[in-house]
């Protein structure tokens, strides 16, 4: 399987391709620069492998939570790259793939991954290794820093992600330092050629990002439902 992987989520844009096993990946931190970014980086490391979208499989990006913005340049681009190519389409948490990467680094815990959600909150999700992959063990939500800490405190866990740096709450009960900031399109790649080999891809009409706030609302694409 040849599959594409995108996320803007954060403040780190990246693009990463899996070829049967093989993967190639591009990371920059470029906050506010991501819809300058993003379309090159994804030409690049096309032209890295030799390959043309219209030789991959299936596309996969970073649906969310994360930043406003972010969230919904990686969805139009997705929603772009769909349209042009008829590719079946995965979505990928961003707080999973931080896990994942901790998983794929040699950690067998329990990770507990927080992206600074602004407004006093964070974006906030618990994970577990089955099989090789990030399987949540409590529903991702948006929260307040002290009733994730809460969430944490009688668990043996591994921190990722921005939030465990902003509030003291998390600070506090972290005895580690995060190395795991930011969330990467390589390892979206494992989660969603898992959903794409499952059948769980969508197309391009059903594609929304994932925001865990209920007031923020996603536009479809003009005449579309």
């Amino acid at each position: 399987m040849k599959a594409l992987a995108i996320d803007t989520a954060t403040e780190a844009c990246s693009v990463a391709l899996y070829d049967d096993g093989s993967v190639l990946s591009k990371f920059e931190l470029c906050p506010q620069q991501h819809s300058q970014r993003l379309l090159p980086m994804v030409d690049e490391i096309l032209a890295q492998a030799q390959y043309k979208l219209s030789d991959l499989d299936g596309l996969v990006f970073g649906r969310g939570p994360g930043s406003f913005t972010g969230v919904r340049i990686a969805t139009g681009m997705i929603q772009g790259l769909a349209l042009a190519t008829e590719l079946p389409v995965v979505g990928v948490s961003t707080l999973a793939a931080m896990a994942q990467q901790a998983f794929a680094l040699g950690d067998t815990g329990v990770v507990a991954a927080a992206i600074d959600a602004r407004m006093s909150e964070v974006y906030f999700g618990l994970f577990a290794c089955e099989g090789g992959l990030a399987v949540a063990v409590e529903e991702e939500q948006v929260c307040a820093p002290d009733l994730a800490a809460e969430m944490c405190r009688l668990k043996s866990f591994h921190a990722v992600g921005t939030g465990w740096q902003a509030y003291p709450a998390l600070e506090q009960i972290n005895s580690h330092s995060v190395e795991i900031l930011y969330p990467a399109a390589e390892y979206m790649l494992p989660l969603g050629i898992r959903e794409l080999e499952q059948g769980g891809a969508k197309d391009v009409e059903s594609i929304t990002p994932v925001y865990l706030r209920d007031k923020v609302t996603w536009k479809k694409l003009p005449g579309r439902e």
